[in-house]
Parts: structure tokens; C-alpha cells; sequence
């Protein structure tokens, strides 16, 4: 084995990591190789972040820090990257496990997938007529005809737009959660897009030139 290869340690990141301690060393949110263990072991304790405050938070970190730092403890090796240019580490504070209530929102989860599984098959039975699985359904609870507008429509009425609003995640500053909406990932989408389109123009565009 050549000298070269003991002086490599490569590294490896995925696109996002989740962590519980407040003091996030490399080995927590990486993987770590190399055939010398000791220069392994202890570029895994280097720390890359320290979370302050008590709260949730997400940082993105572009692998360049991550060699950087890791020369800096050793300038003879040589820092391979096998893994994602830039990543995220979610810290989620620890929560003391409940049960009863993960397995009520089990049970939560459970009705609501039923029901709407039934909804759905319902109306694509009545060629997605709405109205019609409203009336049928009041008649096989109540056992009479519905008149006019009923719990359901108002129900329905109510919860469709209160679900974008939650969904698209764009109704208030103060924002529901923190992870991109649908119209953010369409956008860097679209960006991405034009941006490769952009180069490739310019590189045939270049090729014609020649």
C-alpha cells in the first residue's frame, strides 16, 4: 500500500441529516473513510456547528467548509468528496417519547386516510360529482331527502381553501413550518431549467462560432 492512499480520507455527505445534540461534531452528519483510524476517528470529532438557543433549526453547509476544517487538523491529507456539494442538518430538540399520543395521532391518521379514500372512490364513481355524494350521503344518514345545503357543503366549503392555504404554506409571515412550499420547489425547478438551457445555448452557440 503506496504512502499516497494512507494520507486520503474521503467523505460523504446526503442531501440532509437530522440531529438531537446541540454540539454537532463531522461524524454525526457525515461518513468518514480512511485507512489510518486515528486521523478517521478524529476528523469525526471535529465540530462543525454548535446550536444556540432552544429551539428547531436548519442550517445548509457546503462541503468546502467541511475540508477546510478537516485540513486545518490535517494538512498532509488529502480530502476526498464522494458525496453531496452542500447539504442540510436539521436539529429537532429532543422530546421525551409520549405513546399515548403518537398512538392517537396514529389512530388520527388512520380515520382520515379512511375517509378520504372513501370520498375519493365515491366521487370518481359519480364521475367526480360532489354534490351527488353530499346528497347520497345525507339520505343514508338522515334517511331523507337534503333540501337545500347541509353541514357537508359548509364543511367542505371551509376546508378546501383552509388546506391550500396550510399546504402552499404562504398565507401569513409567520409561517406554519419552515421547509420550502410547492411554488418554491416549482421555482428552483424552473430556475434550474433556464439555467442549464442558458448553457447549453451558449455552448452550441459557441461550437457554430468555431
Amino acid at each position: 500500500m503506496s504512502q499516497v492512499e494512507n494520507k486520503t480520507i474521503y467523505i460523504k455527505a446526503s442531501q440532509s441529516k437530522k440531529v438531537t445534540n446541540k454540539r454537532i461534531v463531522l461524524s454525526d452528519v457525515l461518513d468518514i473513510l480512511s485507512l489510518d483510524n486515528n486521523a478517521m476517528k478524529r476528523a469525526g470529532d471535529i465540530v462543525l456547528h454548535t446550536v444556540k438557543g432552544d429551539k428547531n433549526e436548519k442550517v445548509i453547509f457546503s462541503i468546502t467548509k467541511v475540508i477546510n476544517l478537516i485540513q486545518k487538523e490535517y494538512p498532509a491529507f488529502d480530502i476526498i468528496n464522494i458525496g453531496e456539494p452542500d447539504f442540510v442538518v436539521e436539529y429537532k430538540m429532543p422530546v421525551k417519547p409520549n405513546p399515548v399520543w403518537e398512538y392517537t395521532k396514529l389512530a388520527i391518521t388512520c380515520i382520515i386516510v379512511f375517509f378520504g379514500a372513501a370520498f375519493t372512490i365515491m366521487t370518481f364513481n359519480t364521475d367526480v360529482s360532489v354534490g351527488d355524494v353530499f346528497d347520497d350521503f345525507y339520505k343514508i344518514v338522515k334517511g331523507v331527502d337534503k333540501s337545500s345545503g347541509s353541514i357537508l357543503e359548509i364543511s367542505y366549503s371551509i376546508g378546501i381553501p383552509i388546506g391550500i392555504l396550510c399546504f402552499y404554506n404562504h398565507f401569513k409571515s409567520d409561517k406554519v413550518h419552515d421547509d420550502p412550499t410547492p411554488v418554491h420547489i416549482e421555482m428552483r425547478k424552473y430556475e434550474e431549467d433556464m439555467n442549464k438551457a442558458i448553457i447549453k445555448d451558449a455552448d452550441r452557440e459557441e461550437t457554430i462560432r468555431k
